[in-house]
């Protein structure tokens, strides 16, 4: 949960202000729903977005300007950012434009214009509908576009309106799928409201399908003299003159289309294949692949096998594809891969906890030799380890320095490891610095715990 430091609140809108920024984005979405539906045209889609919010450094460029917040570097502070979770609705009313409502929620704590910090965060649920201008469709994978609408929020029993205004870009994953970026400025319109930063990215995809084109049928052809059934073959021709038929079948009927007429086809009401008598190629399995393309026509299975079920090598219950450990049986708890002895982890963890440094510093002190030397001989003796080298730091310092220690360290115990005969692919060394504490940074201990190595062993 992150707290934001007092903002100094610019004053609020007028009515005529609210009016001058909200009257334009409402006739322009009016004005588009004119238009007619195209395949380049966004779907009714669904969306779930993270974003973050920023007051503290709208509020600042407000009180400054912006060129000085971004000459002390002010902006996009993680202290100053409030993560959240939201969901939309997108459609397009044209090719370059889309209209959407958006509604999420964080756990913020600001100042609300007249009330105060109150010192703990609190949910802030916000919600918004807004016009992006495309400068491409959607035909092309990647679009930038601007947006602009009108939006609410409630907090701390408060409600207050405010003006999205920004840019993005969309970018196409699959056929009507999309990533969207948005960053915006959030202009209030209420007393109760606060100049605010909004940063989203997301992921929309349709509600529903295109519509297929539907083929018009030809007429039938005009009556001819002497055709009792009126079905365009003469009775002196038509094997069936009182029944109306087709003529490339001498005037008699098929109901199911399938170029077999009624009186030999066995399955009149279903289209079907003359060796089959006019029934459908079979399907004894009942898995939908018929059995001239089904290699397992006794066994349900799947079209991407050709109809045989998924395998499973190693017969561990879990197929192939879900399977880690494809060829080793294992319970599906470990990704289908056997599972490590607990004596294993056990002492790797201890090994972990007996990894040291030098104060400040990437190098290895000698008494850790001996613990990594003991994990050195446990992923000798079994080659299907592999291990996740994690490096973390407490909150002391810079943000940035503990960051590049952390990896440094990560990449010393890698190092060390390879240098006694392992594998380098079998490992990855990652710095996570102060984001990871697994006990407070206010006292002196809980700043050792969280200055730490873990090593997390996996076969898979």
């Amino acid at each position: 949960m992150i707290l934001h430091n007092a903002v100094n609140f610019a004053p609020i809108i007028k009515p005529k202000v609210m009016k001058k920024f909200i009257l334009p984005i409402l006739a322009v979405a009016a004005t588009t729903f004119a238009y007619g539906q195209d395949n380049f045209r966004k779907l009714p889609s669904f969306g779930i977005h993270f974003f973050l919010n920023d007051f503290e450094t709208a509020n600042e460029i407000r009180a400054t300007n912006l060129s000085q917040t971004l000459k002390h570097k002010q902006y996009f502070k993680t202290e100053r950012l409030s993560p959240g979770i939201a969901i939309s609705y997108l459609k397009g009313i044209t090719r370059h434009i889309d209209f959407g409502v958006n509604l999420g929620g964080s756990f913020v704590d600001y100042d609300v214009p007249g009330t105060g910090k109150s010192g703990n965060s609190k949910f802030f649920m916000e919600g918004s509908a807004a016009t992006n201008l495309k400068l491409l469709s959607d035909r092309y994978i990647i679009s930038p576009f601007i947006t602009a609408g009108i939006g609410g929020y409630s907090f701390r029993n408060t409600w207050g309106a405010f003006v999205p205004l920004g840019a993005g870009f969309q970018a196409r994953l699959a056929k009507d799928v999309f990533f969207m970026f948005n960053a915006q400025y959030r202009v209030p319109v209420t007393e109760k409201a606060a100049y605010h930063l909004n940063y989203s990215a997301g992921i929309v995809a349709p509600l529903v399908d295109r519509e297929k084109t539907v083929a018009i049928p030809l007429p039938p052809p005009p009556p001819v003299i002497v055709d009792r059934d009126a079905d365009g073959v003469v009775d002196s021709l038509d094997k069936c003159p009182d029944v109306a038929g087709l003529a490339s079948l001498n005037g008699c009927p098929d109901r199911d289309n399938d170029g077999i007429a009624d009186a030999d086809d066995k399955c009149p009401d279903q289209s079907g294949l003359a060796k089959y008598n006019g029934c459908p190629i079979p399907d004894t399995d009942g898995d939908g692949i018929n059995d001239e393309q089904d290699q397992c026509p006794n066994e349900k299975g799947v079209a991407r096998y050709n109809g045989c079920p998924i395998p499973d090598t190693d017969k561990d219950g879990i197929n192939d594809e879900e399977d880690k450990c494809p060829n080793r049986p294992g319970p599906a708890s470990n990704m289908g891969c056997p599972e490590i002895a607990k004596e294993v982890i056990e002492k790797i963890n201890f090994a972990a906890k007996n990894i040291f440094f030098a104060t400040g510093s990437t190098k290895l002190l000698p008494k850790s030799f001996k613990s990594l030397n003991e994990v050195v001989k446990l992923m000798q003796a079994d080659e299907t380890l592999r291990m996740n080298i994690d490096g973390h730091t407490d909150s002391t310092g810079k943000a940035e320095k503990n960051q590049v220690l952390s990896e440094g360290r990560a990449n010393a115990v890698k190092a060390y490891l390879a240098g006694k005969g392992i594998a380098d692919t079998r490992m990855t060394a990652t710095g996570y610095g102060p984001t990871k504490p697994i006990a407070s940074n206010k006292t002196a201990a809980g700043r050792a715990k969280n200055r730490r190595v873990e090593l997390n062993v996996r076969n898979y």
